[in-house]
C-alpha cells in the first residue's frame, strides 16, 4: 500500500510540473525547437519543483536496483580530468562490474585516460567535443560517440560547455581476439528486429566476439511497453534521453523521465511502458559474449 502511495505522489508531482508539457500533456512547440537531449538537463519535475518538500527525492537505492533522480545526483571534479565535473551513478560499489557517470566538460577542458585495461565509452548529451586518437581528430556532437578499447591512447577536449556519459568496465578478453575503435552516431545505425516487441532497437557497437559489451538505444511511443517482463543474467545501466513512463524493478515500480539513471543488477525483473505525448528513448547498457563463469 505504501509503494501505491508513494506513486500517486509522485504521479502528482509529474502533473503539477508539467505546465506546459508532461504526462498528460500535448508538446509545446517550444520544446520541439529545443535541441536533441535537452530534457536530461531540464527534466520536466527538476529539483527546483521538489524545493518545498525538504528531505524528498525519487532516488532510490536496494539491492538489486537503483533510480537516481536528477534532484540527487552529486557532481564533483573528475580525477585526472581537467575543467570537468562528474557526478558517478552506477559504481562496483553497488555490485556493478561497470561504472557510469556524467561528466560537465567546462570551457578549455580535457579527459583523463581510464586505468590500465579498461575500456571507455562516451555518448555526447549535450554541445560537442573533440576525440583525438593516434592524430586523428573526430568532432563528436549530441547523439555521436564513441568507443576506445582498453589502453587505447586518446584525449576528449571541449572549448564550451558539453555533457557526455561515459561507460566504463575492465575488458574481458578472448583469445586472438581484439575490439577496435568506433566512432559513429545513433542515426547511422540501423534499426533491428526485435521479434515479438514494438519497440525500435539500435545497437552502438559490433555484436561480435571482440566486444563484451553493447549499447542499446531503445525506442518506445506512448502508450507501448516491453511484451517480455524480464529475469537475465546481464547488468544493466540506463539512462532515460526522452520522454517518461512506468518501470518495474522488483516489486517496486517507479514513474520515471528524461534524465533519470537506473541500475539493474543480474535477474531483477524488470518492465518498461512509455506514457505521455512524445516518444521515449533510452540508452541501455548490457553485458554480452562472455560467460557468466
Amino acid at each position: 500500500m505504501l509503494n501505491f502511495s508513494l506513486l500517486l505522489l509522485v504521479l502528482g508531482l509529474f502533473e503539477y510540473a508539467s505546465g506546459e508539457e508532461g504526462f498528460c500533456s500535448a508538446p509545446s512547440s517550444e520544446s520541439k525547437s529545443k535541441p536533441l537531449y535537452w530534457k536530461v538537463d531540464n527534466p520536466t519535475l527538476s529539483p527546483i519543483h521538489l524545493q518545498d518538500l525538504p528531505g524528498f527525492t525519487r532516488s532510490v537505492y536496494k539491492s538489486d536496483h537503483a533510480l537516481i533522480t536528477p534532484e540527487s545526483q552529486v557532481y564533483s571534479p573528475l580525477p585526472d580530468w581537467i575543467n570537468t565535473s562528474g557526478a558517478y551513478l552506477v559504481t562496483p560499489e553497488m555490485g556493478s562490474h561497470f561504472v557510469m557517470y556524467l561528466a560537465k566538460l567546462k570551457e578549455n577542458s580535457r579527459s583523463g585516460l581510464p586505468p590500465h585495461g579498461v575500456e571507455r565509452l562516451i555518448f555526447v548529451l549535450q554541445g560537442g567535443v573533440t576525440l583525438t586518437t593516434a592524430g586523428n581528430s573526430h568532432i563528436l556532437k549530441v547523439d555521436s560517440y564513441a568507443y576506445l578499447p582498453p589502453n587505447f591512447e586518446h584525449s576528449i577536449e571541449s572549448d564550451s560547455p558539453a555533457t557526455i556519459v561515459v561507460f566504463e568496465r575492465r575488458y574481458a578478453p578472448l583469445q586472438n581476439l581484439v575490439p577496435e575503435p568506433v566512432v559513429s552516431s545513433t542515426d547511422r545505425q540501423p534499426l533491428l528486429e526485435t521479434p515479438g516487441e514494438i519497440f525500435e532497437l539500435r545497437k552502438l557497437l559490433p555484436t561480435s566476439l571482440a566486444y563484451d559489451f553493447n549499447i542499446h538505444i531503445m525506442d518506445f511511443q506512448p502508450g507501448e511497453y516491453l511484451n517480455v517482463k524480464e529475469v537475465h543474467y546481464n547488468q544493466h545501466g540506463l539512462l532515460l534521453l526522452e520522454g517518461q513512463g512506468i518501470y518495474r524493478l522488483g516489486d517496486s515500480w517507479y514513474p520515471v523521465q528524461a534524465g533519470d539513471v537506473i541500475w539493474m543488477a543480474p535477474f531483477v525483473p524488470q518492465w518498461y511502458g512509455a506514457l505521455g505525448k512524445t516518444r521515449s528513448r533510452y540508452l541501455l547498457y548490457k553485458d554480452v559474449n562472455r560467460s557468466p563463469l
